[in-house]
Parts: structure tokens; C-alpha cells; sequence
């Protein structure tokens, strides 16, 4: 299915007017789509699998930013660290811990988003608004090679808005209130929220950056797997 040219530079006017970024969520879409839409100036691209990605890295453009938005298991990072623009979902104190070792074993320091649970179901993963405080208070001086850019949350699955309006105010609340507190490796400046069916309303309610796939690619085929 090809790449939709229309919407893309749609979403792009509407996003720069709000100066907002596109991750253009590629996952599961072969390497001439991504290309297709590099070639009209997309860079900032999200991936949710470490080998997918990986194998992505090594056949497009090295000034594509890669994003990596899905659950990241600790064993996982050392193949992302090399190249990773920025981990969107940071959703334990372990896994920062593992990327702050991988990052010190590649000599860099790697952008983060920790991921927030706003969502009513229980399947999604991130801190808690306690684990996210425990988090701020005394462990995050203690990394040198990852610096915490901001948040980011997915809204509940559902048809109502707002229940989804309400989840994006709570993140926004949690993205100001520790935006505001100096912490040596911490530059807030990314709020993540809001994907295809949701982004309008993301933006609304303050979201600095938005993961839009099947608008852009078409809807993905379903997998019995």
C-alpha cells in the first residue's frame, strides 16, 4: 500500500502551525515506504521492535531519527544504543538503569521519554504518578549517560474523548509539574501524546510531538501471531 503523500504534508501544515513534530510510526512497514516519506522530508520515524529497527538502521539514511516507542525489555538495549535518537517509553527504573550502562558502553548520552500510565486499561505499560515522584526524588542524579527529555502516555482505547481529553490533562500536568523542577540531567521539552485517532485533541491540550502511523501508511494487517 502506498505511502499517503496527501495526508502526510496535511499533517505536516497543521503540526508546524503548532510546532509540533511527527514520528511517522513505521513499524511493521518495509523500508521503501519509510524511504517514500523521507524523500519528502520526514526524518523523525518510530519503530515498537528492537530487531526491526535495527536491521531499518542499517539500510536507510543515517539522518533519520529513530524513535523507539514499544516495550523495551532491559536485554534488548544494548542493539538500540548505538544509534537511538530517543526512547520514547521508558516505563521502569530498571530499563533506565540499563540504558544509562549501554549508553556509558557506547560513549553517549541517550535521549529518554519516561512513559506514563494514563490509560484505563491495564495492559499498558509506565510509571505510576508515585513511581514517577519516587523516580524524581532520588534516582535520576544518579545517571550520567541518559538525559530525560520529557513524557510520554497513550490515552485509553476507546470511542469516548473525554475520557482521552481527561488523560492527556493529567500528563500534562505531571510534564509541567516536573518540567519546573531543576534536576541536573533532566531538559524537559517533549511531551509525547497522541497518535492518528487522538492527535487533534493531543495537540489541544498541549502535546509537543505526536506517533502517527496508519494515517500516513495505511492501517496494518492484522497478525494471528
Amino acid at each position: 500500500m502506498p505511502v499517503h503523500s496527501e495526508n502526510y504534508q496535511q499533517i505536516i501544515d497543521e503540526l508546524s502551525s503548532n510546532d509540533v513534530t511527527l514520528v511517522a510510526v513505521s513499524k511493521t512497514k518495509p523500508v521503501e515506504d519509510i524511504l517514500e516519506l523521507y524523500n519528502l522530508g520526514q526524518r523523525d520515524f518510530g519503530e515498537n521492535y528492537v530487531q526491526e529497527v535495527a536491521e531499518k538502521f542499517e539500510l536507510t539514511p543515517k539522518d533519520i531519527r529513530w524513535h523507539f516507542i514499544g516495550h523495551l525489555q532491559s536485554n534488548k538495549v544494548k542493539y538500540i544504543a548505538p544509534f537511538v535518537s530517543l526512547i520514547q517509553s521508558v516505563d521502569s527504573k530498571k530499563i533506565l538503569t540499563e540504558i544509562d550502562k549501554q549508553a556509558k558502553k557506547n560513549n553517549r548520552i541517550i535521549d529518554c521519554l519516561l512513559q506514563v500510565h494514563i490509560a484505563a486499561e491495564e495492559t499498558k505499560f509506565g510509571f505510576d504518578e508515585i513511581d514517577l515522584h519516587e523516580l524524581f526524588d532520588a534516582s535520576v542524579i544518579d545517571y550520567d549517560n541518559v538525559r530525560i527529555l520529557g513524557l510520554m502516555g497513550m490515552a485509553s482505547f476507546t470511542d469516548d474523548m473525554e475520557i482521552v481529553r481527561n488523560e492527556f490533562k493529567a500528563l500534562k500536568f505531571l510534564y509541567d509539574k516536573y518540567k519546573s523542577i531543576p534536576y541536573k540531567n533532566c531538559c524537559f521539552s517533549i511531551l509525547s501524546m497522541g497518535m492518528s485517532a487522538d492527535y487533534k485533541l493531543a495537540i489541544g491540550e498541549g502535546s509537543t510531538a505526536v506517533r502517527i502511523g496508519s494515517l500516513l501508511f495505511g492501517e496494518r494487517k492484522k497478525t494471528t501471531s
